[in-house]
């Protein structure tokens, strides 16, 4: 899922950065990884009608998430055994769960929340066998 470049609130720039921002990450993701993107999440969570044509028109898919916690800041973290708490208690079907990789807390205990969403009985599929 692509995010844009610069991590700018979508609804105050205009079309062209929109398209700017969208495309420089697609063409990067692709020339080092060969990776087509197609769905992106509006940084902050901002958009409007206008933001979401314009992605559309660029051939990617809205996705936003049904899960997320204060987790960005590097200097403010909560501890891990809190991440654990905060990610389990909110488990629930259909959910897109929104971690922040430069999250310590979450990278330290993604694979214990991994083996206990499944033991629990959940799956983890891409967004594209999601849609299906």
């Amino acid at each position: 899922m692509i995010h844009t470049v610069k991590h700018k609130s979508m609804p105050d720039i205009s079309d062209e950065e929109i398209k700017s921002e969208v495309m420089d990450l697609h063409v990067s993701i692709y020339q080092k990884f060969g990776y087509e993107m197609k769905y992106i999440r509006p940084p902050k969570g901002e958009y409007s009608e206008r933001t979401l044509d314009e992605c559309n028109n660029l051939g990617y898919k809205t996705v936003m998430w049904s899960f997320a916690y204060k987790d960005w800041e590097e200097n403010n973290q909560s501890g891990e055994e809190n991440a654990k708490k905060m990610i389990l208690n909110n488990l629930h079907n259909g959910e897109i769960m929104l971690l922040h990789g430069n999250s310590k807390d979450n990278c330290n205990v993604l694979d214990y929340i991994i083996k206990e969403a499944k033991n629990q009985g959940y799956e983890f599929k891409t967004l594209d066998e999601f849609e299906n």
